[in-house]
């Protein structure tokens, strides 16, 4: 394979940028860039030369495949974040033979052809690239760490074993077997049915997570949507006025409660109109606050409005300032404030709680395959000897559709769009 190179940290000007240099020659250049290279596992600070010309002095890391992040062969080079250092660094590495730059994420899809990493980690670290707040990071770290890829393990070794009691009774089907395997086989196949069915359930939770919560704000016009949004915003996010109807497309604002990822939604205002583009804004508030994970009905009376709230859903009276009561919330003076977000907060943790390991529509689809085909093999076993071969075939379909979850088989056509969202330095 070619020796590949690339900047490894953000583009731009930094205290440190790290080029990262992987493949065959990628020792050799390091010895022609820096005269002599630091142990394997070990680091030094090495002047880079090109043409006899000092380029920077970088502190120098070496790895010896297979103990590397690609496993291959790989030098870092920690330079000074000047612009300029940086690109002469990667001029004078593209100078070399059999040296080029790095496509996106080809230095993640190395690891993952050398075998160290398997596709559910893959994913994990482009989350964890991602990640925006600390539930993100967490739930991208188990993934990375191996956690979905260990139970998708345990899951797959079961059903082989499965299987193979049923091959073995396929293969000696005109001899008595002293031992019916059934009983042993259906309970294996039960016991996974149900823990791969509660990973399935649970991954919407988890996705959730990974792509972020939506809150929409829903009411009559004029209930201070816009202005409960700038106040949880921070900033004037939405336009206010005394007019009703001046809000018509859905407003959006992600924010971090906490370390969950939330998007608030300010929309239209929810009542009959004649103005046919303020209707259409309506229509689209109705439509997205339908799908939104919960719903803030800012209302003294929801049945004014044409969406019923939901059980977890949150109802509080509007603009708190003008009441005499104290209740109610104010995006103006802040009342009530604090006791919403808490709310909020309070809904979407026990969500997360109930999150589980997967995180994506493929793992998604790849689980309820395994699902339809486990049930088809139990169906099949409690019919007897006769059909077993029939079931060890669903059970390989099965353990294929848990192998495709975690790309150790038929996955090219995922890698090429999955890897395009890396950066070039990873």
């Amino acid at each position: 394979m070619d020796t590949i190179f690339a900047l490894a940290t953000a583009q731009g000007r930094a205290g440190v940028a790290v080029v990262r240099v992987s493949g065959p020659s990628a020792h050799n250049v390091g010895r022609l860039l820096c005269e002599s290279l630091p142990d394997a596992g070990s680091f030094a600070v090495r002047a880079l030369r090109s043409g006899g010309e000092l380029l920077d002095r970088a502190l120098v890391l070496t790895f010896a495949a297979p103990h590397s992040f690609t496993g291959e062969d790989v030098i870092e080079l920690h330079l000074h974040g000047s612009i300029a250092i940086i690109q002469r660094v990667l001029t004078a590495l593209g100078d070399f033979d059999g040296v080029r730059l790095a496509e996106p994420g080809e230095f993640t899809r190395r690891a993952l052809e050398n075998g160290k990493m398997d596709l559910a980690q893959v994913e994990g670290l482009a989350d964890l690239i991602d990640a925006e707040t600390e539930f993100q990071r967490a739930q991208a770290m188990q993934t990375v760490e191996g956690a979905l890829s260990n139970v998708v393990e345990e899951w797959r070794a079961r059903l082989i074993h499965a299987a193979s009691l049923l091959e073995v009774t396929i293969d000696f089907a005109d001899e008595d077997v002293p031992v019916d395997v059934a009983p042993e086989v259906t309970g294996l196949l039960a016991d996974v049915i149900a823990q791969v069915s509660d990973e399935v359930s649970r991954s919407y939770i988890g996705e959730r997570v990974r792509v972020g919560f939506e809150v929409a704000i829903v009411g009559l016009p004029n209930a201070g949507k816009s202005t409960l949004l700038n106040a949880l915003a921070g900033r004037d996010a939405a336009i206010t006025s005394e007019y009703a109807g001046t809000t018509r497309d859905v407003i959006e604002v992600r924010m971090d409660l906490d370390g969950l990822p939330v998007t608030f939604l300010d929309t239209a205002g929810l009542r009959e109109s004649d103005d046919h583009v303020e209707a259409i804004g309506i229509e689209r508030a109705i439509a997205r606050a339908s799908k939104a994970d919960l719903r803030v009905f800012l209302t003294d009376d929801v049945t004014e409005l044409p969406l019923t709230p939901s059980p977890h859903d949150i109802v509080v009276a509007p603009k708190a300032d003008l009441r005499s009561d104290g209740t109610g919330v104010s995006g103006i003076t802040g009342a009530g404030l604090t006791v919403l977000v808490q709310d909020v907060k309070a809904v979407f943790s026990g969500m997360v709680a109930q999150a589980g390991l997967t995180s994506r529509v493929r793992h998604r689809t790849s689980l309820q395959s395994a699902v339809a085909a486990l049930e088809h093999a139990s169906r099949l076993v409690n019919q007897g000897p006769e059909v077993y071969d029939f079931a060890a075939e669903e059970l390989r379909t099965a353990i294929r559709s848990l192998e495709f979850l975690v790309g150790r088989i038929d996955v090219e056509n995922l890698l090429d769009e999955i890897f395009s969202s890396f950066c070039l330095g990873k």
